[in-house]
């Protein structure tokens, strides 16, 4: 529950404060002299309360107003004309602009806290609402906007919050980069002054950049003690982050949605809210502030986090779109033999898709593919012993299949223009109810009719002609919004009814992997890429947002398809079992010896999985260095978990003198003592921490995965 103190309301001249406490974190916010915005007063660990605010401005501010210069937590264009709003609204015809006043603090559920202001002539309400997340530091923001007056409003800006920290050295910003096959690259930028912007605008979260960032001073390198702010945005469409340093030094996220047609119609009586932003902080560093995010993942999801994610084979990358009953059984039985638990058929099961350009809409099985049915192909996958996995495309139509020679208006269209085909594709309008109706009608039906344990929901092109043609402009529907709230309704529909149906979430890899969509499912697909070399930036990167849990990982063919350097099977399993271990490999060619191998490995992951997937993680090195690794301690403290990875030069080792490379692993215990399991060597727990471990490489041995028990 949140912990929310009182306002301080001794005198008529007292500022009134509040202060949010989340596990070791505060966050206090205090309605400004003026009474025209709320500002944020300290952010960090809790006792930063506890004097006067960092944030605050003194003397004068010419050629800007006082709302330009002030740490605020939401202001409209009206007020804050110069400094960047985080609100513009007009009446149809009317000026842009609105200047409301503080209307008091309406009543929230459990500790909320809910700041009203109203600009009554305009006939607008906002409501800042901020509540925490229990026994993690993550706090949450958003607005409520109501239509008070008796006409429409048009909203052309509406994010979610702003977010201010002091940057007395100028700010570095960290945050998430990538195109296909490459996402979730980790970047940093020093802003000493100026303006700085990531964003997406294809309708969902993107693999350009990850609506995540995270905040230090630049004058403090990043180290184990470096204070971070973090900010997130639950948002599965279209979005922004700006960040703007300005003459004081202080650091501005202004953080929201995109909408899609510029502006959003609000219509009298009508309200609004916009997508929450996560805000966390850790005086750990990055690596402390991803154990902040990975703490919350576990806890937002649970009971569905604590269940374990299951080994699973993939068939795509053996057999891509030639799926047919006997070849995918062979691969069933072999990938039962070596210990995985569930096998996945991807794209390619039903009718009419001999390759990419046709079937998408249309998803019944293919009878030629399985000429005894599928339901019996599904019990023979499962006779096994393995649970049944398919793949589905629910957003996407291709031009020649019945369901859009029936429905020709349930496309996204601009009367008049041609449609753009991407991956010979069109998007289907899912923001309409009937098309919702029916997206959630064929997958209860495949869900109802097949003993299915687990879904890959995909979507492979973002929309183009954003239009539905019919509606007046400006038009009603929020396409962007409708969209991304029917996109989760499905989920949690499905996830409702079918409680024991694990659910992956892929966007032509990484695409749509924000704090929403991670919250909606059980896992997501970081990247198609899955070359280790290549994985491993990826999984580094994505590691600073989400939890091992979330992250599917899988061990294919070396070289593969996209980073062609060979790696060494222990490479790639070691690699995989980073998160939630899965294979793609064409398995068949696999020799018994591979086989054996794999089967090892397999084994030990299951043994290891539950540190792997609920331990407190530490990020070692980067992959641009020789060595690099990740460290998961066990819940209870009872052991740690140490994969390693060397991706540099081997330094003429062992054929010449020299010593082994070492990781230096963190949050243990200074009085403990480890055993390494394989070994028996002891350390102390100084010893890891300020020596490291040793990783012994040589051109047959480039990973490894060690367990240290505290004796």
């Amino acid at each position: 529950m949140t912990h929310l103190t009182a306002p301080d309301e001794t005198s008529a001249d007292t500022a009134r404060r509040w202060t949010l406490r989340a596990a070791t974190t505060s966050y206090t916010v205090e309605i400004a002299e003026s009474g025209a915005w709320a500002e944020l007063s300290s952010w960090g660990p809790i006792g930063v309360e506890d004097g006067p605010s960092p944030l605050a401005g003194h003397g004068r501010t010419p050629f800007r107003t006082a709302a330009d210069a002030a740490p605020a937590e939401y202001l409209p264009t009206g007020q804050r004309p110069f400094g960047g709003a985080e609100l513009d609204v007009r009446r149809p015809g009317g000026e842009r602009g609105c200047w409301w006043s503080f209307a008091g603090e309406r009543a929230g559920a459990d500790g909320e806290l809910r700041l009203a202001f109203a600009d009554e002539q305009l006939g607008l309400e906002a409501v800042l609402c901020y509540g925490t997340v229990p026994g993690t530091d993550v706090i949450r923001r958003w607005v409520e906007l109501a239509n008070t007056g008796d006409g429409d409003l048009l909203i052309g800006r509406l994010d979610s919050a702003a977010v201010n920290v002091a940057v007395p050295g100028g700010a570095r910003l960290t945050y998430l980069v990538g195109q296909w096959v490459q996402e979730f690259q980790l970047e940093q930028i020093d802003l000493a002054r100026g303006g700085f912007a990531i964003g997406s605008t294809q309708g969902v979260s993107g693999q350009d950049y990850a609506p995540w960032m995270a905040v230090q001073d630049a004058s403090d390198p990043d180290g184990p003690t470096t204070p971070t702010w973090g900010v997130a945005l639950a948002w599965s469409g279209s979005w922004h982050i700006d960040a703007q340093v300005d003459a004081g030094r202080l650091l501005r996220l202004r953080v929201g949605r995109e909408p899609h047609e510029g502006e959003v119609l609000l219509p009298a009586g009508a309200t609004l809210a916009t997508p929450q932003v996560l805000l966390a902080f850790s005086p750990q560093g990055l690596g402390g502030l991803a154990r902040v995010w990975h703490a919350h993942e576990r806890l937002e999801s649970r009971p569905r986090s604590l269940r374990p994610r299951p080994v699973l084979y993939n068939s795509w990358e053996a057999t891509g779109f030639d799926v047919e009953q006997d070849g995918q059984l062979e691969l069933a039985r072999i990938a039962a033999s070596i210990g995985a638990e569930l096998f996945v058929v991807d794209d390619g099961w039903f009718s009419d898709r001999p390759d990419d350009t046709a079937g998408l809409g249309d998803w019944e099985p293919d009878p030629a593919a399985f000429p005894d049915g599928f339901g019996a192909f599904v019990d023979k996958v499962r006779g096994l012993g393995l649970g049944f996995g398919l793949w589905v495309e629910p957003e996407a139509v291709s031009p020649g299949s019945r369901l859009l020679a029936e429905h020709p208006d349930w496309i996204y269209a601009v009367e008049g223009r041609p449609a753009t085909l991407i991956r010979n594709q069109l998007v289907l309008d899912l923001g309409r109810d009937e098309v919702r109706a029916h997206v959630l009608a064929w997958l209860r039906k495949l869900l109802t009719d097949h003993p299915i344990s687990y879904l890959k929901w995909d979507m492979n092109r973002p929309p183009t002609e954003r239009g539905r043609p019919g509606d007046p402009l400006p038009r009603a529907a929020d396409l962007d919004a409708a969209h991304v709230a029917n996109y989760h309704h499905i989920l949690s529909t499905l996830r409702r009814e079918h409680p024991d149906v694990l659910i992956e979430g892929c966007a032509g890899g990484g695409g749509r992997a924000d704090a929403a969509a991670v919250a909606a499912t059980d896992v997501v697909w970081p990247s198609d890429n899955t070359g280790p070399q290549d994985r491993l930036s990826i999984q580094h990167g994505f590691l600073h947002a989400h939890a091992p849990h979330v992250m599917s990982s899988w061990v294919t063919d070396s070289a593969g398809y996209f980073d062609t350097r060979p790696r060494s099977l222990r490479f790639r399993f070691v690699t995989a079992m980073a998160g939630a271990l899965g294979i793609g490999a064409d398995i068949r060619k696999w020799t018994p010896t591979e086989r054996d191998e794999a089967a090892e490995w397999i084994a030990r992951y299951k043994r290891w999985r539950e540190t792997l997937h609920q331990g407190e993680v530490h990020l070692l090195g980067a992959p641009r260095d020789a060595t690099s690794g990740v460290q998961y301690s066990a819940p209870d403290g009872s052991h740690e978990i140490v994969l390693a990875w060397n991706s540099g030069t081997l330094k003429g080792l062992p054929l010449l003198p020299g010593r082994p490379d070492r990781l230096r692993l963190g949050g243990l215990d200074p009085a403990a003592r480890y055993r390494e399991e394989a070994s028996g060597v002891e350390y102390g727990a100084v010893h890891l921490m300020s020596v490291g471990l040793p990783c012994p490489w040589r051109p047959d041995f480039d990973a490894d995965a060690v367990v240290l028990r505290r004796c």
